[in-house]
């Protein structure tokens, strides 16, 4: 190739130091040895019964989440036309990796983040401002500090194979925010504009993304509250705000002022799996992750510490995650961090798939949709959302009708489980030991979707 000397160690580690010109020049290279692999890897095609394309039934892609319905209270919103950008300097800007093909999994940031606040005080929603990544700084009384009164979101953006950026479904994630921020007194937003400036973040950081179909960027939206007291608000005639010197107050209440905040992570695999690449869960039913009347289905930090002694457990075990299960019947409602799918043959004699309902106690996963949607519209198998249960399970096992086992999520797309330690026994679930598994199947169209192989109006392209 004529971008061979473009490549040198010392060039990757000094990157972000070089003019313009050169920066342009690696993505074009980066983009072209990705396309000629590409078209060296022989092509793995699905049977025709399961291929999916862009020409698709409506009722399966059109999924478009209702508007958010904000307080009347609220103030006024903030629009991308407002957003300002102070880039980093060259003593700001990090080393990129050398190897996208050993990235773990929230390592390594970005050097920019997009920062919006909020002050009801004020009026509502303030300027949208993407800045050079920075610590935060707030008042040691905060609500975020003392009552978890945060919430966040998981999104990635993928170099696609033609060079072009994607992200995945930012509707859906936009409309679960803003259902999390409702459900924590936080105030709701506008979610087509926040993926207008989060694009124009991508495109500053762009070649952050990785040149690779294995790894992604992490995007992470969080929404925290920091509150402001009357007495101290700043001027509204005031044309610069030191968001750092607004009081909060301490008491459980809603909160007044917010921030608003993403920052970007270069990713690779999110879980250490074994060597035949499946995870082994601990089903306790001693831990519970969610109950009903309860925010087991928003995406807020207070559903993860919990989890993390019970996830030490497991490690303990020799075992990667955690089963979660719920009630006296043991229902399976999540495994680690993902929504879990069972494919299995019913009673009767047809295949099927099925997933727990959106019964409040799982988190209403992009992934989990995605799946349920592609799979209806394939209607070569039975789809279901249907509460599982141990029980279930282990009675599947024993009769040879449990094929496969797999928890779906943004972070690892999709991941196989071959063993559960339930009731101090160790179940053998025989996910990777079919033929042809759904699977892998499942994993094979998302990610032909996400990297651009499959035009689908689910990915959607940063300009």
């Amino acid at each position: 190739s004529s971008c061979l000397w473009l490549l040198p160690q010392d060039i990757f580690r000094n990157q972000h130091r070089l003019i313009r010109f050169i920066e342009q020049s690696i993505r074009l290279c980066s983009n072209q040895s990705l396309k000629t692999a590409q078209q060296q890897q022989p092509q793995k095609k699905a049977s025709a019964d399961f291929e999916i394309t862009a020409s698709v039934d409506a009722q399966y892609t059109n999924a478009t989440p209702e508007p958010i319905k904000h307080d009347e209270n609220l103030g006024h919103q903030f629009r991308a036309s407002q957003l300002a950008v102070r880039l980093a300097s060259p003593e700001q800007l990090q080393p990129k990796p050398d190897n996208d093909e050993e990235l773990g999994f929230g390592r390594l940031f970005t050097d920019h983040m997009l920062k919006i606040y909020y002050h009801k005080s004020l009026g509502g929603w303030q300027r949208p401002e993407i800045t050079p990544l920075e610590n935060l700084v707030m008042h040691p009384a905060a609500k975020v500090l003392h009552y978890a009164v945060e919430l966040f979101e998981g999104m990635k953006a993928y170099r696609g194979v033609d060079g072009k950026i994607r992200i995945f479904r930012p509707d859906m994630n936009m409309n679960r925010m803003n259902l999390a921020a409702q459900r924590s007194g936080l105030p709701t937003f506008e979610g087509k504009e926040f993926v207008q400036c989060l694009s124009r973040l991508l495109s500053i950081d762009s070649e952050w993304v990785p040149h690779t179909n294995t790894a992604s960027l992490y995007i992470r939206p969080t929404l925290i509250g920091i509150d402001v007291s009357q007495e101290r608000r700043p001027s509204l005639a005031a044309k610069l705000i030191d968001h750092s010197n607004l009081q909060p107050t301490l008491g459980v209440a809603s909160s007044d002022s917010a921030l608003l905040y993403t920052i970007l992570s270069p990713v690779g695999s999110y879980f250490k799996t074994g060597s035949s690449g499946a995870v082994s869960l601990l089903a306790d039913p001693s831990y519970v992750r969610a109950w009903p009347g309860g925010v087991g289905n928003r995406k807020m930090g207070s559903n993860y510490a919990p989890t993390i002694n019970v996830q030490k457990e497991a490690a303990a075990r020799g075992l990667q995650q955690v089963l979660w299960l719920y009630g006296e019947d043991h229902q399976l409602t999540e495994v680690g961090t993902m929504n879990i799918f069972m494919f299995y043959v019913n009673e009767q004699g047809e295949q099927e798939l099925v997933t727990p309902p959106l019964s409040g106690l799982i988190l209403p996963g992009i992934t989990r949709d995605s799946i349920l949607r592609m799979t209806r519209q394939w209607g070569k198998f039975k789809v279901t959302e249907a509460t599982i249960t141990m029980p279930q399970v282990c009675e599947l096992l024993n009769q040879g009708r449990l094929l496969e086992l797999f928890g779906a999520g943004t972070a690892c797309v999709v991941s196989p489980v071959n063993r559960i330690n339930y009731m101090g026994q160790d179940l053998y679930i025989p996910t990777m030991e079919q033929e042809k598994p759904v699977h892998e199947l499942i994993r094979e169209t998302l990610t032909d979707i996400q990297y651009g192989r499959v035009d689908h109006p689910w990915s959607v392209v940063i300009d």
